[in-house]
């Protein structure tokens, strides 16, 4: 078993790194390396939003959230991870016709509102990634583990040394490349993995009832997750960097779409996966993992399976986040060379990689960006309103900050208190920070701007 797996995860690797390295092709400039400019069609852009938004996590967070919430919450996640997609559908081609040579969000909040803005928003941006590509390593880890005997922490470190490998020599040209062969590789892997634990169900059939949470606690769960997540991914560069890569404004849209009608489905099945476990009289384990309890009474190949789809799952994120990551850094400063930029690349993953091989949970880590990044979403978005000014999304985004800790402080009779509630001290999400943020800065940004006059407006 041990042999067999260290081929397959070294075979599932080594693919990835032909894929990205085959088209021999150099990297043409700085500008190629970060946004491999009008260049994507929207099959492409499709392919890529499907392989980079999802990752391990999907094995973990969709079935838990099926497991003990029910179907409400489960259909929540799902739009709240192909809504960034159809949001960019929306506001992408406006963006790029102001910005044609534009190559991150910090850019546009820049040439918006400022350099104020620009720098709050790279913080969150940068925050969530490493936040994102830590958790998806430290993923990766804990399933090799978990089925089978290699150590996981020599996955990890292979994982990311292989999307270095490839990230590092072709940029984002590299990276879609092989997010499209991912892509397709997941799919094909899950329609197996699902396939195989439907047809060994046991023949006593279902056991317990199907989990069905109080729809107000449903609806609470979904609203949360709907929020957190699409304002979290709305400042991951990795799908502002496609933005720019696509041919055309129509090919955007199309590829946006694309992804996230792919995107919906898979996350509704990983959801009912854990519904069906729970009914089936699974015991999900502590921490709980209904994916895998299910998957404990398939047959004991299908581990390997698993694994290669995790895998796939995994590396396909990490190398967007990884081109991601750099681009904000490398052009927060001018006059950057391609050389220097690969090295921030490498450099970048160091810190990343020693705290992924600790094995910590990141979930209150990643809460609290989510939370940062709603605090400011609408502002900056409202960008694209003539009326919009860089006093009105600075005030939004401070209000926003504001909003999220008020509930607390409601709730708990003090600032201290206000400010621990929407740190998340349980790690589990709740919905007053999130609201609170969101109507916060929503409607002071719309106020100023609506109160400033035009004239002023039109000049900023």
């Amino acid at each position: 078993m041990l042999y067999a797996t260290l081929a397959a995860l070294a075979a599932a690797l080594v693919f990835f790194v032909w894929i990205a390295l085959r088209d021999r092709t150099p990297v043409a400039s700085l500008d190629d390396y970060l946004t491999a400019r009008s260049s994507q069609n929207a099959l492409t852009l499709g392919l890529s939003f499907l392989a980079s938004g999802l990752g391990g996590w999907i094995l973990f967070v969709p079935p838990e959230i099926g497991a003990f919430v029910g179907p409400v919450a489960v259909l929540g996640y799902a739009l709240a991870a192909a809504l960034p997609f159809w949001v960019l559908a929306w506001c992408g081609p406006a963006i790029r016709r102001r910005m044609p040579q534009g190559r991150t969000i910090a850019e546009y909040a820049q040439e918006r509102f400022g350099i104020g803005l620009r720098l709050w928003v790279t913080a969150l941006s940068v925050l969530y990634m490493l936040c994102f590509i830590t958790a998806e390593l430290t993923a990766i880890g804990a399933i090799t583990s978990m089925l089978s005997p290699v150590p996981g922490s020599a996955v990890i470190v292979a994982v990311a040394l292989t999307t270095l490998i490839y990230t590092t020599w072709g940029g984002l040209r590299a990276s879609l490349v092989t997010d499209k062969w991912q892509a397709w590789m997941l799919l094909a892997l899950l329609a197996v993995v699902v396939g195989v634990l439907l047809t060994h169900l046991p023949a006593a059939g279902i056991q317990k009832p199907w989990p069905q949470a109080p729809l107000p606690v449903g609806l609470s769960v979904a609203l949360t997750l709907v929020i957190a997540v699409t304002a979290a991914n709305l400042f991951h560069q990795g799908y502002w960097q496609r933005l720019w890569s696509a041919q055309s404004d129509s090919q955007l849209r199309r590829g946006a779409w694309i992804g996230g009608l792919l995107t919906l489905p898979v996350m509704l099945i990983m959801g009912g996966l854990g519904m069906l476990s729970m009914a089936l009289g699974h015991q999900p384990g502590s921490p709980p993992v209904p994916f895998f309890a299910l998957l404990s009474a398939a047959p004991s190949w299908l581990a390997l399976p698993v694994l290669i789809l995790a895998v796939a799952l995994v590396a396909s994120s990490v190398d967007t986040l990884q081109s991601a990551i750099a681009s904000l850094v490398v052009t927060a400063r001018p006059h950057v060379s391609l050389t220097a930029a690969r090295w921030v690349t490498v450099l970048l993953m160091l810190p990343v990689v020693a705290v992924s091989l600790q094995g910590l949970s990141v979930l209150r880590l990643f809460l609290i960006a989510d939370l940062l990044c709603a605090t400011a979403v609408v502002p900056v978005l409202l960008g694209l309103w003539q009326r919009m000014t860089a006093p009105a999304a600075v005030a939004g985004a401070v209000a926003g900050l504001v909003g999220a800790i008020v509930p607390g402080w409601l709730e708990g009779g003090s600032l201290i208190a206000g400010i621990e509630a929407a740190s998340f001290p349980t790690g589990v999400p709740t919905l007053a920070p999130f609201l609170g943020a969101l109507i916060a800065s929503s409607a002071v940004s719309v106020l100023l701007a609506w109160l400033t006059p035009q004239a002023s407006a039109s000049r900023l």
